[in-house]
């Protein structure tokens, strides 16, 4: 299975949703409270090319974007491979 992990902060309705959704596919991953101003946001943002906004989802690695870009990614077919590799 990948590693995925998960930037969020409380009450995010976006990070909800991408949670939502990868709970639905049955995957384990981290996901890290990045409220505003912490270390963690700070981490998020840098490893996302700038991106402040949460949530930001990485799979092994590599930088899958925002609740947009994984809801995309899943509607093109594409998520269940990159949740699966290895």
């Amino acid at each position: 299975m990948a590693q995925i992990e998960i930037y969020t902060q409380p009450y995010c309705p976006f990070c909800a949703r991408a949670v939502a959704l990868l709970q639905a596919k049955g995957v384990e991953f981290q996901q890290i409270e990045a409220p505003h101003g912490t270390p963690q946001r700070q981490l998020s943002a840098e490893r996302a090319g700038g991106r402040t906004s949460v949530p930001q989802i990485f799979i092994d690695g590599r930088h899958i974007g925002g609740c947009d870009d994984l809801v995309a990614l899943d509607g093109r077919g594409e998520l269940d491979p990159l949740l699966k590799a290895a």
